[in-house]
C-alpha cells in the first residue's frame, strides 16, 4: 500500500486534486469529512463533547450546533486542547480503520488540510501539496465561498506559509490557471509516480542500473533528504542510533550523480536485518547484499545492507551500517573533509568528471565507481588525518 499525504492551503484547490486521484482509483480518506463523521448524532464523539462543553452546544434536534461549540472550544488554550483532546484519538482511530481496510495494492490518498503545520509528512511515503498565489485563493474564496476578503486573508495568514509547504512537499502542484492544466498534472504524476512507486514498494522491485551521469549541485538535495530521513527515523523509532545525509549530495558546490545518499546507524547488523522489512514498507526496499572492502588494506570485508529509494521521481541509496564496521564512521568523515576543505571537494570533482565521461557509454555506474574507488581510499587517510588534527569526531 502505498501512502500519499494529500495538502494545501484554503482557496487553493485541493478538492480538485483530489477528486482526480480518486477517479484514478486512490482510496480517498477525507479528514475534514471524518471530523464531522465522529461527531455525528448519536456516537460518543458527540457525547464525549457534550459533556465537556455543556449540552449548549447542541441544536434542539441533537446535532452539533458547531457555532456554539467554536464559541467555547476557541474560547481559550485549554478549551482549545480539551476539543482536540476528544477529536483527534477519534479521527485518528477511523482514519486507521479505513487505511487497514484498503488493499494490499491501493494508493491511499489521505486529505488532510493542516499536515504541514501538524508536522506529519513522516507519516507518508510522499506529501503532495496544491498551492495558488495569495490572490487567486483570495479571489476563490470571495467569488465560490461568499467569504468576506479580510476574512480570507486572515483565514489564509492563520495556515503554514509558502515556505514550509515548500519544505515538506515531494510534489508541488500549481493550481493557479485553469483547472485542465493541473489535472493533466495529476495525470501524469499518477501514472509517471504513484502506481510504479506503489508496485516497487508492494513487490520489493530493484531499480534498474543506474549510469555514471553527473549533475550540478542541486540546492534542493537536502530538504529531500530531510523528508526521506524523517521517513526513516518514523519506521525504526528507537533503534536508529543517528540517521545522515552522506555522500556527494550532501556536499555544497560538489557535482553528484542524482542519487540521495542516506546512512542509518543501527546497534548492531542483526538490528539492519531485522529492520529491513519495516524499511523497505517505509518506501525503502531493501536490495541484494554486497560487501564493503576495508580501504586501508582490502583485508576485512564487511556485508552491506542496502536500500533503495522506491519512489522514481527521487532517487536514494539509503545504507543501513552498525558501530561494528568502521564504514559507518568513514561515511560521515569523508563527507565532512570534503565540505571543510575545498580544495579537496574540488579535486574529487575533477576526478568525478573525467570517470564519468571516460564511463558514459557504460549503462551502468559500478566499472565508473570501482575506478573512482582508488582516488576514495587514497582520500580517506587525507580524511583521517584531517581529523586527528582538527580533533573532529562523529
Amino acid at each position: 500500500m502505498l501512502r500519499v499525504g494529500l495538502t494545501g492551503g484554503i482557496g487553493a484547490g485541493k478538492s480538485t486534486v483530489a477528486a482526480r486521484l480518486a477517479e484514478h482509483g486512490a482510496v480517498l480518506i477525507d479528514a475534514d469529512k471524518l471530523a464531522r463523521e465522529v461527531v455525528e448524532p448519536g456516537t460518543p464523539g458527540l457525547a464525549a463533547l457534550a459533556e465537556a462543553f455543556g449540552e449548549g452546544i447542541l441544536t434542539a434536534e441533537g446535532a452539533l450546533d458547531r457555532p456554539a461549540l467554536a464559541a467555547k472550544a476557541f474560547a481559550d488554550e485549554d478549551s482549545r486542547r480539551r476539543l482536540n483532546g476528544i477529536l483527534h484519538p477519534l479521527i485518528g482511530a477511523r482514519t486507521a480503520e479505513l487505511m487497514a481496510a484498503a488493499a494490499p495494492d491501493a494508493i491511499v490518498v489521505h486529505d488532510v488540510p493542516l499536515l504541514v503545520e501538524g508536522n506529519l509528512g513522516a507519516a507518508y511515503h510522499l506529501v503532495l501539496v496544491v498551492d495558488a498565489p495569495v490572490d487567486v485563493r483570495v479571489r476563490r474564496l470571495v467569488e465560490v465561498r461568499g467569504m468576506a476578503e479580510d476574512d480570507a486573508h486572515a483565514r489564509i495568514a492563520a495556515q503554514a506559509d509558502e515556505a514550509a509547504r515548500r519544505a515538506a512537499a515531494d510534489v508541488w502542484l500549481d493550481n493557479s490557471g485553469t483547472p485542465d492544466v493541473v489535472l493533466a498534472e495529476v495525470d501524469r504524476l499518477w501514472a509517471d509516480r504513484l502506481v510504479p512507486y506503489e508496485a516497487n514498494v508492494r513487490l520489493r522491485r530493484p531499480r534498474a542500473p543506474m549510469s555514471p551521469k553527473l549533475s550540478d549541485y542541486d540546492p534542493r538535495w537536502p530538504a529531500q533528504a530531510a523528508r526521506a530521513l524523517a521517513r526513516i527515523r518514523a519506521a525504526v523509532g528507537e533503534r536508529a542510533v543517528r540517521a545522515d545525509h552522506i555522500g556527494s549530495t550532501s556536499v555544497p558546490g560538489l557535482v553528484a550523480k542524482d542519487v540521495v545518499d542516506l546512512q542509518l546507524v543501527v546497534s548492531t547488523l542483526d538490528e539492519a536485518d531485522a529492520l529491513a522489512d519495516a524499511l523497505s514498507d517505509a518506501g525503502f526496499p531493501r536490495a541484494e547484499g554486497e560487501w564493503w572492502d576495508d580501504p586501508q588494506d582490502g583485508s576485512d570485508r564487511w556485508p552491506k545492507r542496502f536500500h533503495y529509494g522506491g519512489d522514481p521521481g527521487r532517487m536514494i541509496n539509503l545504507h543501513v551500517r552498525s558501530p561494528e564496521t568502521p564504514a559507518w564512521r568513514l561515511a560521515l568523515l569523508f563527507a565532512e573533509w570534503l565540505r571543510q576543505n575545498p580544495a579537496e571537494r574540488d579535486a574529487y570533482a575533477e576526478v568525478k568528471r573525467r570517470l564519468a565521461d571516460a564511463h558514459a557509454a557504460d549503462g551502468t555506474v559500478l566499472p565508473y565507481a570501482e575506478e573512482k574507488q582508488e582516488w576514495v581510499n587514497a582520500a580517506f587517510r587525507r580524511a583521517e588525518a584531517w581529523a586527528g588534527a582538527s580533533g573532529w569526531t562523529p
